[in-house]
């Protein structure tokens, strides 16, 4: 991307735990509130992450991917997720609702143009958001690629991965009677949204266990218990569910790659792992190839998870990276 002098002290570990200097709410529309924070330099440059999911919501550990001393860090859960309220709601959900928060939170915090910071679906909404406003973003870390197409959602939703994780697969698979199962993605969403509420709570235990299970390349317990958290699970499941039903709102299968001449004057860093099972390597590899200006890291030891080693190690690695970028672009 630039020459190496210009990255004197890279950082690749996890940056220490901060605190808020603030918190808020933000009414976006007659129906929902989002819940916001802010941590790092209330004068620094600022950085907005987007949570995965969609559905997924933000976490304390989200704000260690950045250097305190330099960057504003805002935080913010999507709709009906995490703390914004109502939550798990579907009405008024949708990618360009997304979008347009995004652009109400900049405003409301009086940020001109920011680095935007993604990663799964939050790598989906970062390419969309940037795809809209390619004039408030000045950069953007991507990770564990995401662009929401039939192929993928099939490989993670109909089949494919089982063949990878055959045993937690099952119990995904069996909830549904064999008279259902030509499309999981449409048997989970009668569940998720017109069964009693015994057989709603199963259903989202079982598709955010089938995630939390396969997210790491190797097992890990933390991730998997968020499987037994029935309101997490419920805002997890029925808002992924409701916009892979929905084919992400997109107007076409390729919307985001067939858009990426917006954006190709961004500086970017794609950071991926090799045996992502959740979202495998050809997305990021399409997304490379239909932008060779990025700077693809691929982690040859490592799944989904932003939380293991090597990824994270990456995603440091590339906020320090831009941080520097910006440090020398910044007026004299």
């Amino acid at each position: 991307m630039e020459p190496k002098e210009l990255f004197p002290e890279i950082s690749r570990g996890l940056y220490p735990d901060i605190e808020l200097y603030n918190t808020g709410f933000l009414k976006v529309s007659d129906i929902h509130t989002i819940y916001y924070e802010q941590s790092g330099n209330p004068d620094g440059y600022p950085v907005v992450f987007l949570h995965g999911g969609p559905g997924g919501g933000t976490s304390p550990s989200n704000r260690k991917f950045f250097d305190p001393n330099f960057y504003r860090i805002i935080l913010f859960d999507q709709r009906g997720a995490g703390r914004s309220t109502p939550h798990a709601c579907l009405e008024e959900n949708t990618t360009w609702d997304l979008i347009e928060d995004i652009e109400k939170l900049r405003d409301h915090l009086k940020v001109p143009e920011w680095l935007v910071f993604g990663g799964s679906w939050g790598s989906t909404l970062a390419l969309a958001y940037s795809e809209s406003h390619p004039d408030k973003v000045t950069g953007m870390v991507l990770r564990g690629i995401f662009l929401l197409r039939k192929k993928e959602i099939d490989w993670f939703y109909e089949g494919g991965a089982a063949a990878i994780f055959p045993d937690a697969w099952e119990p995904f698979r069996d909830l549904i009677p064999e008279s259902e199962r030509g499309c999981f993605v449409d048997a989970y969403h009668k569940r998720l949204n017109s069964m009693t509420r015994k057989h709603k709570y199963a259903a989202a235990r079982a598709w955010t266990k089938w995630e939390m299970m396969t997210a790491h390349l190797l097992p890990n317990e933390v991730s998997i218990k968020r499987g037994d958290d029935d309101e997490f699970c419920l805002a997890f499941a029925r808002i992924e569910n409701h916009y892979f039903v929905n084919k992400g709102f997109f107007p076409s299968d390729s919307y985001l790659l067939d858009n990426i001449e917006k954006i190709k004057h961004i500086k970017t860093v794609i950071v991926q792992g090799r045996y992502d099972v959740c979202c495998p390597l050809m997305s990021a590899w399409d997304l490379h190839k239909a932008w060779p200006e990025a700077d693809l890291r691929v982690v040859p030891d490592a799944g989904h998870s932003a939380n293991e080693p090597g990824i994270s190690q990456e995603l440091v690695a590339a906020t320090d990276k831009l941080k520097y970028i910006f440090k020398e672009n910044a007026p004299k």
